[in-house]
């Protein structure tokens, strides 16, 4: 027994070492934590259980029966976020590099099951040099075994993503399929096909950190949800992150305590909306003084800035926001803002999250580059994504509702269960002097009876109240009791149940 125990510990002690002091020591330099020091910092103390600690690699290869580590490269388990049970895998990039192999795929595997059964969200750590080449195909089924899990998984149990490392090629398709993806500058990049194949096949010379780092992925392609300064501060707010979501999607997300009063009013939101209609204001100011202590977790803040999506709390409830920016584009839907609202919309709608927006919107985008880009496809997914949700969806029309934005902005068409109306709304087909020239095109060179026409269809359509005898619009609210009807509506609508017709799946244009 003795010897037993011995050779357990000398494991368990090898396995803790991963690729030795050497090895760590370079993690340590280039300002990044360890595979297990990650997973000491996301998990409440004490309590990550570890899952196959001894798996070992079965390669003979290359002279690979000779290099064989315990845990293979990636360390798994599950554990207590905030006192609520989490899976996940950390890649160890002192191991192989952290590559994928057939036995490192297969722990993966097995936390992202078990995982699915309980109902728990799922959290990879991923720092890997892609997949083990030294066994070829068995390796590529490794990656695509953990591909069909993320699938599975979609809708059922939230799924984040963290790259901390190198992400290329294959191993970029299981975070795309994740709910969320946050980012550490300048030590992460991800891409499909890495600066010397882009070189090689199209001329063109960059970086790695050009090409798929960070900043690349949270301000242009997308892809990113966040970017974070260093390990440490990734991990954290994953922490807080995670306390926003339901551990599956059989339940709600946690309720948290709050000391501030639902009926608060806030009278700095009377003069929020500038009596100017072409001056912007920042949205951002109107969901801080309405959530809870002013909380909100925004995501792709540096993305599509015309829309803002996040999490806040509303008497300790978490909800889902999506707010047009005026400071942005005038606040326009384009390509990029709808893409990047009706994925949130969606997986709110997954996850029993209710959905409040806030709306100032005078159109989409115009143009050539949008028209051609898909715009028609692209809107079409966000008033897809708020027409198909059945979860609790509260709507505040703060000034500029104009067009076919208006429909899609989770207007009462759309099943909004309660929209509300600004005395500064204004709800039309388009602006007035829009209206005015095509309606009386004749006109068009009387300037005066231009701005008189501009004035009358101003009077008849750009307010809230022909919206409101319609019974489009729920009530006209004054701006400083914002958060007491949000309050209320979505206490209201805690016990609300609806369902779609039966299908399959829908086909979202995608």
């Amino acid at each position: 027994m003795r010897d037993i125990l011995r050779r357990l510990e000398e494991k368990r002690e090898a396995a803790r070492r991963g690729g030795g002091e050497k090895r760590i020591a370079q993690q340590h330099e280039k300002g990044k934590l360890t595979a297990r020091e990650r997973l000491d910092l996301l998990f409440d103390r004490g309590t990550f259980e570890e899952w196959d600690m001894f798996v070992e690699h079965r390669s003979t290869d290359f002279g690979m029966e000779q290099q064989k580590v315990p845990g293979d490269g990636v360390v798994t388990g599950h554990g207590l976020v905030g006192g609520r049970r989490v899976f996940a895998f950390s890649q160890d990039f002192t191991v192989f590099g952290g590559s994928l192999s057939e036995a490192h795929a297969e722990k993966i595997c097995k936390i992202m099951d078990q995982a699915l059964r309980v109902g728990a969200p799922v959290v990879g750590l991923n720092d890997s040099g892609g997949a083990r080449i030294q066994e070829g195909v068995e390796s590529l089924a490794g990656y695509a075994e953990v591909f069909q899990r993320n699938v599975l998984a979609s809708g059922v149990v939230p799924q984040v993503s963290v790259v901390m490392g190198p992400c290329a090629g294959g191993a970029v398709y299981s975070p795309a399929m994740t709910d969320f993806i946050f980012m550490v500058q300048d030590s992460s990049y991800m891409f499909v096909t890495g600066p010397d194949v882009v070189k090689t096949v199209t001329h063109e010379t960059v970086t790695h950190e050009e090409l798929g780092g960070a900043r690349t992925h949270t301000t242009k392609s997308g892809i990113a949800d966040f970017a974070f300064a260093n390990d440490a501060e990734a991990i954290l707010q994953l922490r807080r992150f995670l306390d926003f979501l339901p551990s599956s999607n059989r339940e709600a997300p946690p309720v948290r305590p709050t000391d501030d009063p639902a009926d608060r009013n806030e009278s700095s939101l009377d003069t929020l909306v500038p009596a100017n209609p072409n001056k912007p204001y920042d949205v951002k100011e109107l969901i801080a003084k309405v959530a809870d202590a002013g909380e909100f977790f925004e995501l792709q803040p540096d993305f599509a800035k015309n829309i803002v999506v996040g999490f806040a709390r509303f008497e300790g409830h978490a909800v889902g926001i999506v707010a047009n920016q005026p400071m942005v584009l005038a606040g326009c839907l384009d390509i990029d803002s709808s893409r990047k609202a009706a994925r949130f919309v969606r997986f709110c709608d997954c996850f029993n999250i209710p959905i409040v927006t806030f709306v100032d919107v005078p159109g989409f985008l115009p143009g050539t580059a949008q028209e051609y880009g898909g715009i028609i496809k692209h809107g079409a997914k966000l008033l897809f994504a708020f027409a198909e949700a059945t979860v609790p969806k509260v709507t505040v029309i703060t000034r500029k509702a104009y067009g076919g934005a208006y429909d899609v902005m989770s207007s009462k068409h759309l099943r909004g269960d309660v929209n509300y109306a600004w005395p500064s709304a204004e709800i039309a087909v388009m602006g007035p002097k829009g209206a005015v020239e095509i309606i009386f095109r004749g006109d068009l060179k009387d300037a005066k009876k231009i701005e008189r026409r501009a004035e009358e269809y101003r009077e008849k359509f750009a307010n809230p109240f022909v919206a409101g005898s319609r019974g489009f619009i729920d009530d006209v609210i004054m701006p400083h009791s914002t958060r007491r009807r949000l309050c209320r509506s979505l206490a209201m609508l805690r016990g609300k149940r609806l369902e779609n017709p039966w299908k399959k799946h829908d086909n979202i244009p995608l």
